[in-house]
């Protein structure tokens, strides 16, 4: 088929490579324009663009898509499908209209659970035990067209954002490639979401990041695996933010935030509202991750010491 991409993110670009794998012709590929990184703010192109350059597909890098000249390329394409993954831009209907057989999307969760921008993120915080991957027809609503092709993929209890990505990156780059073979053999029916189990995955805001002790270890056990690397899970100590990468659920209890033995391997121990937090990870500013004995060593906190009930922003 005549396709378009549009995405950004490596999630993203996983699902172009296997499109163009399979032998599609890329008709043009839309990302979001290349955004300041690194010390020197240099302009860095996305995973996206990237890949499109390196297999010599045109790019097009629109700051938005409302504009009249924008639908007019679009429209000049002559698309008979466009495949939409974690692009950030919302579609307008003539861009909609516009390929033959409309727009599919590679959504990151079972829709319609965790409808919105932040899915994976979600499904961990909220300790759901399986997500996936939904292709879905898009339509002018948030994640509410009709369902052409599901996959499940478990949560475990150690699984974290960046390995929950990386598989359902996998996933959506099979999927799709499954549902444009279908669609052209006319086996892909769609299926209209269920108004039952609808949930919206919020954007994430830097403030969830901010570790507070008077919670659940479980809890925030969730939060270091679903908010790392952005937007982080930080408390104070010192005068310093601490970012704390790795974490687990371990036996312990007392006062929350009260410091307590430290584990077997010389790893932290800090007392939640509801069991303890083995601190297994850590960052001091400007410095490279320890493992907890090592943060220990130069970092003293003798068992006893209360920890700052941190409830400021990030």
């Amino acid at each position: 088929m005549r396709l378009a991409f549009m995405g950004t993110p490596p999630f993203a670009a996983q699902a172009l490579e296997a499109l163009i794998a399979a032998g599609h012709e890329i008709a043009g590929v839309y990302s979001q324009p290349p955004r300041p990184a690194g010390r020197g703010h240099k302009l860095v192109p996305s995973a996206v663009q990237k890949l499109a350059e390196a297999h010599g597909s045109p790019v097009r890098t629109p700051v938005k898509l409302r504009t009249a000249e924008e639908h007019e390329a679009f429209a000049a394409l002559k698309l008979d499908l466009a495949v939409v993954a974690a692009y950030g831009l919302i579609l307008p209907q003539p861009i909609l209209d516009a390929p033959r057989l409309g727009c599919l999307n590679i959504h990151a969760s079972l829709l319609p659970r965790w409808r919105g921008a932040a899915p994976i993120q979600r499904a961990i915080l909220a300790g759901d035990r399986e997500t996936g991957v939904t292709i879905m027809r898009m339509d002018a609503g948030l994640d509410t067209g009709p369902m052409l092709l599901k996959r499940a993929v478990p949560i475990g209890r150690w699984t974290t954002a960046t390995a929950l990505t990386a598989k359902l990156a996998d996933v959506g780059a099979e999927l799709i490639v499954d549902a444009i073979a279908r669609l052209e053999a006319g086996d892909l029916p769609d299926i209209v979401q269920p108004q039952e189990g609808v949930t919206y995955a919020a954007k994430l805001d830097r403030s969830e990041g901010t570790i507070d002790w008077n919670l659940p270890a479980t809890e925030l056990d969730r939060r270091v695996r679903a908010l790392n690397p952005w937007p982080g899970t930080i408390f104070n100590l010192r005068n310093e933010r601490i970012k704390l990468l790795e974490a687990s659920v371990t036996g312990g209890e007392g006062p929350a935030g009260t410091v307590l033995d430290p584990a077997e391997d010389g790893s932290p121990i800090v007392a939640c509202a509801a069991g303890a937090l083995k601190l297994v990870t850590l960052q001091r500013p400007s410095r490279s991750a320890q493992d907890g004995a090592s943060f220990l060593r130069g970092f003293a906190l003798p068992p006893g010491i209360q920890l700052s009930d941190v409830r400021s922003s990030v």
